[in-house]
This record gives structure tokens, sequence and C-alpha cells, in this order.
């Protein structure tokens, strides 16, 4: 591929295949393209039948057929009438969710309050192509501009049809549809291991955990027989709750991580808070006279609002300091860190919480909480075992991630 210079960009995008130097054409979609959209009127539902596909349908790995209504043959053929979906088509949202484009791979349904574009004959814009278009920057700038000040979501097809756009040969629509569509494939190969991942650490914390008062897993390491001991948090850690954060005192780069509940959306804190968004300095420490939360390792969590309701945990291995819509669980030795961290995750924290104007935890609600342990031994052989799955699954997520960034570069770069 090479970029391309400053002077012809307007009518070319930026990165383009070697071989393609003839500018791009701008086009009316409707001239090129057959655009229609499903019926907007509300057939009777049945139990079982033909299933109807609305915008809620469309999602960005393709249809999602698993909440559909039903429609009677009746209504089926009213609707294909003028409508009839075919293999190779590209529906995408028209009303509430605008956009959500999908090539279709079946034919087995109808559609409502949804857009539907075909191929002509000979097709001057191929739908490969299109696709990508329509998951581009200049497709979302188009919306927003037909879409500002609007108070409903809403997008008519006589838009859609008007709908210019700048468009290269179909030979290079097709290379460039070839190389985005592989990308495609990629991420939803990805995203599947990925949820495969995630479902066999699902299966394996409900099986190596005991549960429903047994003293023992259903799924064990050899060589372990022992009884596991109940015990509440508070007999083998303690809660230590958070301090307030001025927003004068935020900002910092350097010094010691202050952490709040935000911060665990940051990249490489999934499991393990290992950046903050702020830190504070030792000038700040004495000044403020605040106390780092130097027992470590420990647990952090949401202690006020809806964020409790995410049931998120980070673990802490470094010394730290929290703010006051945040707690900490700090493990004493009898713990393997890895294991307290994945029995953390078996517990759902937002069935403690008190009941208010906003969800919240005191410190004794976390320390009453009882859970089971195992002897020492087996903490370190099943923390090393999710440990380890912990690992593969931050490396799925981050080859999905970089996939997902280079196809968001791509789009950015390869469409005028």
């Amino acid at each position: 591929m090479a970029k391309i210079d400053d002077s012809v960009k307007k009518k070319v995008p930026e990165l383009r295949f070697k071989g393609f130097t003839d500018p791009w054409v701008q086009r009316n979609l409707g001239e090129w393209s057959d655009v229609r959209d499903g019926t907007h009127a509300s057939p009777k539902y049945i139990e079982q039948g033909h299933p109807i596909v609305t915008s809620k349908n469309l999602t960005d790995s393709g249809l999602d057929m698993s909440d559909v209504s039903y429609l009677t043959d009746e209504d089926f053929n009213e609707i294909n009438q003028r409508s009839k979906v075919d293999i190779g088509d590209i529906l995408f949202g028209m009303i509430g969710t605008i956009g959500k484009p999908v090539i279709v791979d079946r034919d087995d349904f109808a559609i409502k309050n949804v857009a539907l574009i075909k191929e002509k004959t000979s097709p001057e814009i191929i739908n490969t192509w299109l696709i990508q278009y329509l998951k581009s920057p200049s497709f979302e700038r188009f919306i927003q501009k037909e879409n500002a000040g609007g108070t409903q979501k809403f997008i008519a097809l006589g838009l859609i049809r008007d709908m210019k756009l700048m468009t290269p040969s179909v030979q290079e629509q097709a290379r460039i549809g070839e190389l985005l569509n592989h990308l495609d494939n990629l991420i939803a190969a990805n995203q599947r291991k990925l949820d495969l991942l995630k479902e066999q650490k699902k299966g394996y914390l409900q099986k190596m955990f005991p549960k429903n008062g047994a003293k023992v897993p259903e799924l064990r390491f050899a060589g372990f027989a022992d009884d596991w001991k109940q015990r509440k948090l508070g007999e083998v850690g303690k809660t230590q709750s958070g301090i307030g954060f001025p927003d004068a005192e935020q900002g910092g780069t350097e010094g010691v991580p202050f952490y709040k509940v935000s911060d665990m959306n940051k990249p490489g804190n999934e499991h393990e808070m290992v950046n903050a968004n702020n830190y504070v300095n030792y000038e700040q420490l004495s000044r403020k006279k605040w106390k780092i939360i130097e027992t470590v390792p420990a647990v952090i969590f949401a202690k006020v609002g809806a964020a409790i309701m995410l049931n998120r945990k980070r673990l802490v291995t470094s010394p730290f300091l929290i703010d006051n819509n945040t707690m900490a669980y700090v493990f004493d030795g009898s713990w393997n860190i890895d294991f307290g961290k994945t029995l953390f995750e078996t517990i759902n924290l937002p069935r403690y919480a008190q009941v208010g104007a906003l969800p919240s935890y005191n410190g004794s609600d976390i320390e009453s909480i009882e859970v089971t342990l195992p002897n020492k031994g087996e903490q370190v052989k099943l923390g090393a075992f999710f440990k380890s799955l912990d690992d593969t699954i931050t490396l799925h997520q981050r080859k999905l991630d970089l996939l997902k960034e280079q196809k968001k570069g791509f789009l950015q770069n390869m469409f005028v």
C-alpha cells in the first residue's frame, strides 16, 4: 500500500493499494444500488413462523436471531413482495440504533424498519465494499450531519438513497472489501476464542469452588482430600475504605497511585491494577496527611453507587491509595494471593450492599461474608491454574484489541 500526496487527498483516500491511481468518483447511492426498506406496519406476531428482523437484531458481529418475533405465512409473503432479503444483501438500522450494517448470510426472514441494499446487475458499487464504507468514519459523519438536532434517532429512506459517496473502480472496491472482510473474519474468530475461554473459566469457577454448603468442590486436583474450612473474611483479612481526593490534588503522573473506580477501565487493569489516572507525591502525602495502604496484596472494588452492580474486583500488589468511592480488602498471610483474587471473583458483592438512595457497603458488610478456604497448598495450585487462565484470556483480549485498532485505522484511511 502507498500513502497519497496531500494535493490529491480530496478525491482519493490517504491509504491505497498499489496499482490504483484514478481519482474516486462521487455517486448517489440510490442510482447505483437498489435501496429499499422493510415494513413499517405492525403485523400480528405468532408463536412459531417466519422470523422478522428489526434493528435490535443487527450487531457488530452480524445478525443475532436469538430474540425475534414470528410472522404468519400471509404477512411474510406480503412484506417480501417489496423487500425480499437475499444472501449478500446489506441491512442496517434506520430507527433508534442507526447503522450496525450487516451482510446477510441467510434469506429466511422478513424485515421491519430496516434499510435493505441490493447490488444491481453489473454493479458500479459492490456490497463487499459498501458494507465497509457504512462502518467508516465517512458514513458516521453523514449520519451525524443528517440527524443533528433530532430528538429521535431516525434516518429516512430518501436520505439513504440520495447519499453522496466517493467510490473507486469496482476492481479497487473488491480489493478493499477483500482486505477489510478478512480482518472482520479474524476479529470474529478471535472473539469466539475469547468468549470460549471466558466460558471455560466460568465453568471452572463453578466446579472448583464448593457450593451450596459443600465442604469440597466438585472438581479437584489430585492429591488433595481435606475438607475446606469456613471462615468470615474479617477473620482472614480486613477492609479499608478510601479517602477524599480533591480535584486540585489530581493529575499527578509520578509517585503513589491513587486509584478510583474508573481506573479499573484502563487497558492493562483487567485483572490487576498496574496503572492509574492519578499519582500523588510525598509532598502531597505529608501536607494532606494521607496514609498509604502499604499492606498488600489487596483487592479493591466499588463501595458506593451504581458501580457496585458491576461487581468488579481488581488485585493490587504494591502500596496505593483509593478514593472514598472505593474499598480495599487486605489479605492476611493465610492466603495465596492468586487464589484469593480468584475466590473474590466467585463472590456476588452486590448481594451484600445496603439498600438506599445509593447502594453501598461498610467494612462490616464485607468482613461478615462467609467463604470456604482450602489449605495453603491447594490454594497455591488453584491460584496458579486460574492465573494461567487469566493470562491467556488477557493475551487473547490484547490480540483482539489490536486487530480492532488495525481495522479502525484502515476504515479511517481507506475511504474518502
